[in-house]
């Protein structure tokens, strides 16, 4: 047993065959600091608790045979869905399991289930999938190998190198927006990105990081999502909740001391629905020789409530710059898709 967080959180681990695919499982009860003024838990406090699990149960298997020590960290998190919402009182149930491993990363899906302890009635809030790698505990820059797993089937190993090639290939791609910058605007006018843009910015302390000196993923992600909730509220001005994360790509560790800056824009509004792009920048200013670097970036999906939990309309979306106008196409290209994936079709329609 081993205790996470604040609260209640127990870790078990289920212990199988040898070789086969290991699972873990957390539980935490959800309390009014986890929550926001209308009781639902923040997206970003199970988005940690997701990371966190996952980076228990890589780190185990990848420390499950004789060799260089290590420790595993969060390179990808795959699109998320929050399924239902999540209140305070009831107990979180978190359970990863290992499906994939390649020579040097290590595919965790994880599912998120919410008990009300006093019901017994649980329900699905949550699917993530999360890639790690394994960093030695001797030079947290080498990447050392992972132990194999055992497949139940040999379909199973032949779609999880499929997974794994794509997301590989996704994560080479937003590398080309990794020198876009949010730069502030005097005066916006409502509606428009600049109005709710916001940042955050945030000095890495030791109760951030892992023993070896970079910030949980988690810790990051918890971040991200804040961020992302003040633009949303600020463009819509209603209560609002967490609905999706598009892919989470970490480029870069981000290192005890260092300074970062979490930036939050608007580019795409539907109907009941908006997009915030965020993107996290490190600075490490007690190491003159490395320069600011883009750490991690995402795109989050927010929709407004009302008081009562229904859907409401959002306030439409005033691109006024070329690359704003570029961004909400972009944006709506990623809704389509997504909307017409849930209708059970591969091509948006138009």
């Amino acid at each position: 047993m081993l205790t996470l967080c604040r609260g209640l959180a127990l870790l078990v681990l289920r212990k199988g065959a040898s070789g086969a695919c290991p699972r873990e499982k957390v539980k935490q009860i959800m309390r009014p600091d986890d929550a926001n003024v209308a009781g639902n838990v923040h997206g970003g406090t199970i988005l940690k608790m997701i990371e966190e699990a996952g980076a228990i149960i890589s780190t185990r298997h990848c420390n499950s045979q004789n060799g260089e020590r290590c420790v595993a960290a969060l390179a990808r998190v795959e699109r998320t869905d929050f399924l239902s919402p999540m209140c305070i009182g009831e107990v979180a149930h978190v359970s990863a399991e290992i499906t994939y491993t390649s020579k040097h990363s290590v595919e965790v899906q994880v599912n998120v289930m919410s008990e009300n302890i006093l019901t017994g009635t649980k329900k699905l809030t949550n699917k993530a999938t999360l890639w790690y790698v394994p960093l030695s505990l001797k030079n947290v820059d080498k990447v050392l190998e992972v132990p194999p797993v055992v497949y139940s089937r040999q379909e199973q190993e032949e779609e999880g190198r499929k997974r794994y090639e794509a997301q590989k290939l996704e994560r080479m791609e937003t590398k080309w927006r990794n020198g876009d910058i949010v730069q502030p605007v005097q005066n916006p006018e409502p509606n428009t990105v600049s109005y709710s843009q916001s940042s955050l910015i945030h000095l890495v302390g030791p109760s951030d990081c892992t023993l070896h000196g970079f910030v949980h993923g988690g810790v990051t992600m918890k971040l991200m999502d804040e961020v992302a909730g003040i633009v949303a509220a600020r463009h819509c001005k209603t209560n609002i909740v967490t609905a999706s994360v598009d892919a989470i790509n970490f480029h870069d560790k981000i290192r005890k001391g260092c300074v970062i800056t979490i930036s939050g824009r608007m580019t795409f509004t539907s109907n009941k629905s908006m997009e915030i792009e965020v993107l996290v920048d490190a600075d490490p200013v007690v190491d003159n020789s490395q320069k600011r670097y883009r750490a991690a970036s995402a795109f989050f999906t927010y929709v407004s409530l009302s008081q009562e939990g229904k859907s409401l309309p959002v306030p439409q979306l005033v691109p006024e710059t070329e690359d704003e106008k570029k961004r909400f196409e972009e944006g709506k290209g990623r809704y389509l898709q997504m909307k017409a994936k849930r209708q059970g079709h591969t091509e948006p329609q138009p």
